[in-house]
């Protein structure tokens, strides 16, 4: 494990969790990887290449970071009237949040993207006086009109490309479903934008599709949730302002450098959510591949690496994969610098304790990732009238999530079957399921708990 600091942004380290030791012929090496950041503005350090290094912000202060907020302007807004009241004081209450100095814009979203505030095709600069006009314009906003979400994507896009910042984000807002353009048009609208901002995603109500929704913060790396009950919007809108004022360094990526006749099976986020990103690999230099994981603040994540090595006979090791840390030069002029390092190594053993013992860390997250997968698969069979497949998916969903200790997820769970014996996983559907919960748990079935280490 090696660790670079630099001033204003968090102390990046990586740790390793695997059992190395295969059998004879075993070829797939798992191995969990924490990623920690921590003390951000606090640490000092090494100064590092790119903008936030000069952004002149201080300790505890905020990179230099510009934030949309998408709200949701549609006709369905209006049903029941408070709805768009709510999402407009949710609004506000995330403008009031903003750090001195953010840059921000508010955007209405219909069939159409309109700039509400400032209007200019610029940002705002945060501040006393912009804060007050921004929540001003907010009584102008009124229900009607469609939904295109792409629209709003690219618009909230074009803002924040024009600004000089570290740290662009998105917040989004919706309460319907996506019907006013074509489904392609919205992935191609996520295409453009991936890379380029994170997006918090949430649906409010209960007339939004799920997958929609987690569609967006997954291809752009931000959380989706449901709020079923718009008063508590203002809550929400607060709590993820605060954790994107929280955010010091953007565009982190995990390197996997693999030896020669090694394959890489998957890689994956795996804490504080469940998502693949081995499809999202962009290739830099012999053997080497960069996946994204966003923004960072004050915070730790988990990654799971799975890599196919080569058969070597008993007491041969190896270096399966170089796991690295990257911050890329923005300018694009300099190399990227290596935030941070682990090493996930293979020794082949005919010690059968040694070769057949699971690693903790990798059975944990090996059983949350099938959880929000069977979590998936039973909902999708109870809309589809498969009762006995619903029956058995979430059956089995529920005994993961007993044997895990993800209670949060358990609690959901029951809201939609009756549990008769959690640790064989005896379930029966509900006959009567309020939509809200069903909802709940489909859109927070990919957040896990950490492994007890």
């Amino acid at each position: 494990m090696a660790n670079f600091s630099k001033s204003n942004v968090p102390q990046f380290s990586v740790e390793v969790y695997q059992n190395a030791f295969l059998p004879e012929g075993g070829r797939e090496v798992n191995a969990i990887v924490t990623v920690t950041s921590t003390g951000g503005g606090t640490t000092g350090g090494i100064p590092l290449a790119g903008a936030a290094a000069s952004s002149g912000y201080g300790p505890g202060q905020a990179a230099n970071a510009a934030v949309v907020l998408m709200v949701d302007c549609s006709g369905s807004m209006d049903y029941p009237p408070t709805k768009m009241r709510n999402a407009r004081d949710a609004t506000a209450a995330a403008i009031d949040t903003l750090r001195e100095g953010t840059r921000f814009s508010v955007v209405a979203g219909t069939h159409v993207a309109k700039e509400v505030y400032p209007g200019n095709g610029q940002l705002a600069v945060a501040d006393a006086l912009t804060k007050a006009r921004a929540k001003e314009a907010l009584r102008k906003l009124s229900a009607g009109g469609g939904t295109a979400i792409g629209t709003w994507l690219r618009l909230a896009d074009r803002l924040l490309a024009a600004a000089d910042v570290d740290i662009r984000h998105g917040i989004l807002l919706t309460d319907g479903r996506n019907e006013h353009e074509a489904p392609e048009d919205l992935r191609a609208a996520l295409d453009s934008c991936a890379g380029r901002f994170t997006c918090d995603a949430r649906g409010v109500g209960t007339d939004w599709e799920v997958k929609e929704v987690t569609s967006i913060a997954s291809a752009l790396l931000g959380t989706a949730d449901i709020v079923a009950d718009p008063s508590h919007l203002a809550a929400d809108f607060t709590r993820m302002m605060e954790n994107a004022m929280g955010k010091e360094v953007a565009d982190v990526a995990l390197r996997l450098w693999t030896p020669v006749g090694v394959e890489i099976r998957f890689v994956k986020q795996v804490a504080p959510t469940v998502e693949d990103l081995t499809g999202r690999r962009t290739e830099a230099g012999p053997r080497a591949g960069d996946y994204p994981t966003g923004s960072w603040g004050d915070e730790s994540r988990d990654y799971h690496v799975c890599v196919r090595v080569p058969e070597a006979g008993i007491g041969q090791e190896m270096l399966a994969a170089r796991v690295s840390l990257i911050l890329p030069d923005p300018s694009g002029a300099a190399a990227p610098q290596v935030l941070s390092q682990g090493l996930v190594r293979a020794v082949w053993t005919d010690d059968m304790v040694a070769s057949t013992s699971i690693n903790p860390q990798v059975a944990h997250y090996t059983g949350q990732a099938e959880l929000a997968q069977v979590i998936q698969q039973g909902l999708d069979a109870r809309k589809s009238g498969d009762f006995d497949g619903a029956t058995a998916k979430l059956g089995r969903a529920v005994q993961l999530a007993s044997a895990s200790g993800n209670q949060d997820t358990a609690k959901l769970l029951s809201k939609v079957v009756d549990v008769v014996d959690a640790a064989t996983g005896t379930v029966r559907l509900k006959a009567k399921v309020a939509e809200a919960d069903e909802m709940t748990l489909e859109t927070r079935s990919t957040k896990t708990v950490r492994v007890k280490k």
